[in-house]
């Protein structure tokens, strides 16, 4: 191959420069010449050694050489390969040495990068490229301090240049590097802060140059070999989309991540990947079973958010402009067809989850993300889903019901709150009515805060009175329904209004750090109490034995609690103790009503 004439030129200027009569520069020289005499010479073990000491120059100068000196030897290096003398044994010794310490030198800033990747590709078009792949990625587990994403980036760029030059077992050899690539990548931006940002689009950017190297592979497959080399490549870009969305909290490069998940989107859809499959998650899930052979198990762990990606894909696409035109009408009528089919908007609904369940996504992230579900879950599916009997199981419901309970709690400002909270009532109120008291009473045992504890129990207390009035409608159609049976959802109901007046640990709630949600759960007793004595439909819901537990084990010892705590007020005053009064207020109010209830009702025993 004849010399490449920039670099030759820059050569003969820099041979006047202080750095060409470095010693470190001459002991470069010499080794190199050393390398080709004992190639010519036939000397295995001279040639070999001559390769190591060759490489052990540029690693020895990598944390000390100057700009200028790094640049100077990469330099040489790339004038020995490329002379038309260079021996093809002494280039494949030189292959298995010198991408680790090349790539250190080249991340150095000027003209030292682009020299390394002349040399890295020189590499990849003259020596084998299998063994470039393997070579390639075992320098990409090697760590350093200084430049790593820049260390990285010159590797990709070799490894994109090296998979196009495969000839044969492409799926093999893909299977081989892309776990590499993407554990490194993940552990390299977990040390990226917010001053690094643009180096990890650098990296986003070469992660994508490996993803167009392996769309031109797909090119000349055909049938079932290049389907399943499109599900790996779908795969990797979804998994890189995540990647790229959780750098997009820092905000100086929040438009430019937008522009690189594009880029990967569009390999999504060269793949046969559709915004309908990316909002049900169903194209994902048909990626991961072409590919779940047993022994591809360990090989589907490095696309554990492939998930995530397919959910961001759709919520890049709301929110950035570039993304939106290049979907277009597609995504649109996506969005229509999801939104007018109930099984397909629980695959949706479940899908957010993901997202909002993640610490690694920005909050502007997660507002459209709720957007994007309050859109879908609108008021006219409540109805005409309930009695359908293809809906997810309950745990699927609960884990997107506690994603978005996260936002509630922890979301930076009040109106994302209240728009979690939104999304919250809108996705309870298109659960099954079989599934929704279920559900409710399982998010309020787990909740760890008083406060959404309350507003949970509120939302008890909205389908106790959904569910009286529709069984009200009920009997005055048709009065042979009233069986004076209690309703299915009763015994549940009560038994949250025990878990809350009388804790499992025992004695009386705290008032001072649980007013919220020991009002809420008084308010909804006081429900409870006012429906049962409507009439025989409910007369059953409280029992003689279960309505003298209620006065004796819940209201009795609360009362006695409040009394107390009234006492110490009117002592002590203070603003704490006239905060405490306030909140203490309302509480006494329900409480005596709820107890005046209950004694009308024992006097009937």
């Amino acid at each position: 191959m004849a010399r490449d004439e920039p670099f030759a030129a820059a050569v003969d200027v820099a041979d006047g420069d202080s750095t060409s009569s470095s010693p470190t520069l001459t002991r470069l020289r010499e080794a190199l010449a050393a390398l080709s005499e004992a190639f010519e010479s036939g000397d295995a073990a001279s040639s070999d050694a001559a390769a190591a000491a060759v490489a052990e120059i540029l690693s020895a100068s990598d944390a000390d050489a100057s700009a200028a000196l790094a640049e100077q030897m990469l330099r040489e290096v790339h004038a020995f390969l490329s002379s038309p003398s260079s021996n093809q044994m002494a280039m494949d010794a030189l292959s298995l040495e010198l991408p680790k310490p090349v790539a250190k030198l080249g991340a150095r800033m000027g003209n030292c990068r682009d020299i390394a990747r002349t040399i890295i590709e020189f590499f990849a078009s003259n020596c084998s490229p299998r063994d470039m792949l393997c070579i390639l990625c075992e320098a990409l587990d090697t760590p350093v301090a200084l430049n790593g994403s820049a260390y990285l980036v010159i590797l990709l760029d070799g490894l994109a240049s090296t998979l196009i030059l495969i000839q044969r077992r492409h799926i093999e050899q893909v299977k081989v590097v892309l776990p590499a690539i993407l554990r490194v990548m993940h552990a390299n931006l977990s040390e990226c802060d917010e001053e690094h940002g643009m180096s990890a689009v650098d990296l986003f950017s070469a992660a994508l140059r490996i993803g167009n190297a392996i769309q031109e592979m797909c090119k000349t497959m055909v049938n079932h070999r290049k389907e399943e080399l499109c599900s790996i490549l779908g795969l990797y870009a979804l998994q890189n989309i995540a990647l790229v969305s959780s750098e997009s909290k820092h905000q100086n490069i929040q438009s430019t991540c937008g522009s690189v998940v594009l880029q990967y989107s569009k390999l999504l859809m060269f793949c046969g990947f559709t915004y309908l499959g990316l909002l049900t998650g169903n194209d994902v899930t048909s990626a991961t079973t072409k590919l779940s052979k047993e022994e591809d198990d360990n090989f589907l762990d490095c696309f554990s958010f492939a998930m995530d990606g397919a959910s961001l894909v759709v919520v890049w696409t709301s929110m950035h402009d570039d993304m939106s035109k290049y979907a277009g009408a597609e995504f649109e009528s996506a969005l229509k067809e999801v939104q007018d089919n109930c099984i397909r908007k629980w695959e949706a609904i479940n899908m957010f989850r993901y997202v909002l369940s993640s610490v690694n996504y920005s909050w502007a992230i997660k507002s459209h993300s709720l957007d994007l579900l309050l859109t879908l879950v609108d008021d006219k599916c409540s109805e005409e889903t309930n009695d359908h009997v293809d809906f997810p199981c309950s745990t699927q419901i609960f884990a997107i019901l506690k994603a978005i309970e996260r936002v509630m709690i922890a979301a930076p400002d009040t109106l994302m709150r209240k728009k979690a909270f939104s999304a919250l009532k809108r996705v309870i109120s298109v659960v099954p009515s079989t599934q929704r008291f279920d559900i409710l009473q399982a998010l309020i045992e787990n909740s760890m805060f008083p406060s959404l504890t309350a507003i949970l129990l509120d939302l008890v207390k909205n389908e106790v009175l959904r569910e009286s009035r529709r069984a009200d409608q009920v009997n005055g159609s048709d009065r042979s329904q009233d069986s004076g049976e209690s309703p299915p959802w009763a015994s549940q109901v009560l038994e949250l209004v025990e878990l809350i007046l009388r804790p499992p640990e025992g004695g009386p709630p705290c008032l001072r750090d649980h007013s919220e949600e020991v009002l809420s759960a008084l308010n909804l007793l006081r429900l409870i109490l006012i429906i049962d004595s409507r009439g025989s439909r409910s007369a059953k819901m409280l029992r003689d034995e279960k309505i003298r537990a209620v006065y004796s084990e819940w209201l009795l010892p609360l009362r006695s609690v409040v009394t107390g705590i009234q006492s110490e007020l009117e002592k002590d005053g203070g603003d704490d103790e006239n905060q405490m009064a306030c909140l203490l207020n309302p509480v006494q109010l329900v409480l005596h009503r709820c107890i005046e209830l209950v004694e009308e009702k024992m006097k009937g025993l």
